[in-house]
């Protein structure tokens, strides 16, 4: 009878120590190599290069603007002056205003899109985990190390980034 009780206790004991499936996650490496990712920042690197083009075409129209102004101004009346220097700096300020607001513009849709690849990802992680067995995937990154050490057959980065890609070209 003690041996039957300590040959249950025993297979208890092993029963709940089973390995559980736990991964981890570069989660820069997969953010920063993810495909989509790369499609946005080109994307936004060809919509920052445009606004740079009209931003310099937009200055260097108001410098040809002060520019004849300069040379108007020795024949034009101290009110006349005046007058003028405040039109000049009023546009420069509206200008200003104007590039600084389609650049902020420009940083929030790249922000939006970035968010939302970064919830496509951890998404994908979770089901990914769910679809098979893991109890536990855990993220790190060379900023913030969660994982310390971690075999490298729990390493899911390059498969979850392959995956990612491969879903990302349908």
């Amino acid at each position: 009878m003690k041996n039957l009780i300590l040959s249950a206790f025993a297979i208890l004991i092993l029963a709940s120590c089973q390995e559980q499936k736990i991964g981890y996650v570069d989660s820069g490496d997969v953010i920063n190599e993810y495909q989509e990712k790369k499609d946005i920042e080109e994307k936004f690197k060809g919509k920052e290069e445009a606004f740079k083009k009209r931003a310099d075409s937009i200055g260097k129209a108001f410098q040809f603007e002060v520019q004849k102004y300069n040379i108007e101004k020795p024949r034009m009346s101290s009110k006349s002056i005046q007058t003028k220097e405040q039109e000049l700096s009023q546009k420069q300020q509206i200008l200003q205003q104007q590039v600084q607001f389609e650049q902020q513009q420009l940083q929030q849709q790249y922000k939006v899109e970035i968010d939302s690849v970064i919830i496509k990802v951890k998404d994908f992680v979770k089901d990914y985990g769910k679809t098979n067995g893991y109890k536990y995937i855990l993220g790190t990154s060379d900023a913030l190390p969660s994982v310390l050490y971690g075999v490298e057959e729990n390493d899911l980065t390059k498969t979850i980034l392959e995956a990612l890609d491969a879903e990302y070209k349908k």
